[in-house]
């Protein structure tokens, strides 16, 4: 099994009220927590996908250190998250040698790594299905997808990937997870008020100040 995954980032925080991937958290910011949670699994390719035109999430991209070649750009956000997964299943840069690829949400910073490393050791145990974690039986983000399934994302007229996935229930397997995390994804102000809150360790911005 060789991994690809894609954090979405290039949502337009139009209920958050600013841009909640430069928002602090930890030593960093959700951008930052998302891509260093993600490496914890050693994925053999990692990349984001980001609005076009997004100076802000670019500037903060160059600060973590992520090349340009790791970054998707998706064109029209406006139209959705599924637009930026079908960008990412589009995109040319992926080595031909993945098997799979995960879809990651940018805004749940309390995903335990325990769980991603569950969910990879999971798939890799089941290389033809569609996983996911599932809390409380109710299937969650990231979803982990073999190739065909993949291939199958770049060319979907699906509305949603809820859609995408409901038309291949048969092929996905959940594995239960004991992590509330997978169900925290931050939307509103008073979402990330409430997750900084569970948070068991201390939040500190960036350095340099700038961001959120």
């Amino acid at each position: 099994m060789s991994l690809g995954a894609v954090i979405l980032a290039a949502g337009a925080s139009s209920r958050m009220g600013r841009p909640k991937m430069l928002l602090p958290w930890k030593e960093t910011t959700l951008t930052g927590h998302a891509i260093e949670l993600w490496k914890q699994v050693a994925p053999a390719q990692l990349a984001i996908v980001c609005a076009a035109g997004d100076v802000d999430v670019s500037a903060e991209l160059d600060r973590i250190g992520l090349p340009n070649a790791s970054r998707i750009i998706n064109p029209n956000p406006s139209r959705g998250m599924f637009s930026s997964i079908r960008c990412a299943a589009r995109w040319k840069g992926w080595s031909p040698r993945l098997t799979h690829w995960a879809i990651a949400l940018g805004d749940q910073p309390q995903v335990q790594p325990a769980t991603l490393r569950g969910l990879v050791d999971f798939a890799a145990r089941n290389p033809a299905a569609i996983c996911q974690p599932a809390f409380q039986g109710r299937p969650r983000h990231p979803v982990l997808l073999p190739q065909f399934a993949w291939k199958e994302l770049a060319t979907s007229e699906d509305e949603s990937l809820r859609h995408f996935l409901k038309a291949r229930s048969s092929n996905v397997r959940l594995l239960a997870v004991d992590d509330p995390g997978v169900e925290l994804d931050l939307d509103e102000p008073s979402d990330y008020e409430r997750t900084m809150n569970l948070a068991t360790s201390c939040f500190t911005p960036p350095a340099d100040g700038s961001r959120g």
